[in-house]
């Protein structure tokens, strides 16, 4: 079962130094740590600027760090998922 109304969708991507801010076409905007995404984390401000919206908004991605982000998992709290393999690819 969705426990959200409607899909919710991205507009906008912004950073600070510790902090994405994804603005919503709703008008919501949903501030999650940069720590939830560790090749956010690590990547220059350039890099982070450089989204594309995918699924018309549906997803956030990232071609040149290798990440995607499901805008409905942020708003349901869920980081990334793969931390654990990254985690494991950062060791080797």
């Amino acid at each position: 079962m969705n426990i959200l109304a409607h899909k919710p969708l991205a507009k906008k991507v912004e950073f600070d130094s510790n902090m994405m801010w994804v603005e919503l076409t709703d008008g919501r905007k949903l501030g999650v740590p940069l720590a939830y995404f560790p090749r956010l984390l690590n990547a220059t401000i350039e890099q982070c600027q450089l989204y594309e919206m995918s699924g018309g908004g549906s997803g956030i991605h990232w071609d040149e760090i290798d990440e995607d982000i499901n805008v409905e998992n942020l708003l349901m709290g869920i980081g990334d998922r793969t931390f654990s393999s990254y985690s494991e690819d950062l060791a080797a």
